[in-house]
């Protein structure tokens, strides 16, 4: 069975999941696992801790490759570290320890063992733990792609979300709105604090309308969200009826995105707001062109899952003094 099925049989994700990381995989490549990071379906400890059951191998710690030495480092050339994605990290006596982006692989293994005269302990690791290490003590560069996640989620390690006294107050001030603008300024107040730049769409048919922005200008926006026409990523948040976390792409149909960002930035966040799973409006984020969103995923998705409820009450309300 592969990994990815794995990861839905035991239910870390859904088949939608899967379905939405191996359409990346496509566009971007990358391990599977990767993509479901970057997707934020997952975090990079939640992956590697399944990585190391799945392999049934110990998973290297973010520490261990934080500060190796050079004897461990010199025991295993250039070369090879590229060829097989892996990096030693201590030596013990006669072993020597290594994160391995493929710990199965015998054949590496062994030559490991081999050139350098050492045991090999093989580590499981992320892609993105594994190219950093490379890029850190062989020179070896990534990719800008794996630079912006590797550096999202160190910066989401030190993001500060709302205590519960804070996060009581927001839940008080969602229940007690009486009209959907007040949802939209909650929604984007809170938002900001998270993002430096923030803006809401209604959905209208097969389109989607500015509503309200904070470092943006969307009010009297109009974009046609069809599948044919319509942008790219507000469609597939719609069609899919999940989030999208990534690039903005130069692609047909995010033309009109792309002018209201003033460019392509490389990390933002779409998420849909729904009621009774009917997308309403869309929740758009991000921290400008070339910065890393570093925003607490789960955190902004849980301001949106208070919206829809507020929403919710709102409809509530309304048929109860229509009766």
């Amino acid at each position: 069975m592969k990994l990815g099925e794995v990861l839905v049989k035991e239910g870390l994700i859904t088949k939608e999941h899967l379905k939405l990381a191996l359409e990346r995989q496509v566009i971007f490549g990358g391990r599977i696992g990767t993509n479901i990071v970057e997707l934020g379906i997952l975090t990079e400890d939640e992956f590697t801790k399944f990585l190391s059951r799945y392999l049934k191998i110990p998973v290297v710690k973010p520490s261990q490759l934080a500060n190796i030495d050079e004897e461990a480092i010199s025991a295993i050339s250039k070369e090879m570290a590229e060829r097989y994605k892996a990096i030693p990290f201590k030596k013990d006596k006669n072993r020597l320890h290594m994160a391995m982006l493929d710990p199965k692989y015998m054949k590496a293994v062994v030559e490991f063992g081999f050139v350098s005269g050492y045991d090999i302990i093989p580590y499981a690791a992320s892609e993105l733990r594994i190219f950093y290490a490379l890029e850190k003590y062989y020179g070896i560069k990534r990719d800008l792609r794996y630079i912006s996640i590797f550096d999202r989620i160190e910066e989401e390690k030190q993001v500060v979300v709302p205590d519960s006294e804070e996060l009581k107050k927001i839940k008080q001030a969602f229940a007690n709105v009486t009209e959907k603008e007040e949802i939209a300024g909650i929604l984007i107040s809170e938002a900001q604090k998270a993002a430096k730049r923030a803006a809401l769409f209604i959905v209208k048919g097969n389109g989607v309308s500015g509503w309200k922005a904070k470092g943006l200008t969307v009010e009297g926006v109009d974009i046609n969200a069809s599948s044919s026409k319509g942008a790219a990523i507000f469609n597939d948040v719609l069609v899919k009826k999940a989030y999208y976390r990534g690039p903005v792409l130069k692609a047909p149909g995010n033309e009109e995105l792309i002018k209201i960002l003033s460019g392509t930035p490389q990390d933002s966040l779409t998420i849909p707001i729904s009621i009774r799973d009917r997308a309403v409006a869309l929740l758009y984020a991000d921290n400008g062109v070339d910065s890393v969103l570093d925003a607490d995923v789960n955190y902004l998705n849980t301001l949106v899952s208070m919206a829809s409820i507020s929403f919710e009450i709102l409809i509530l309300r309304k048929k109860i003094m229509d009766m």
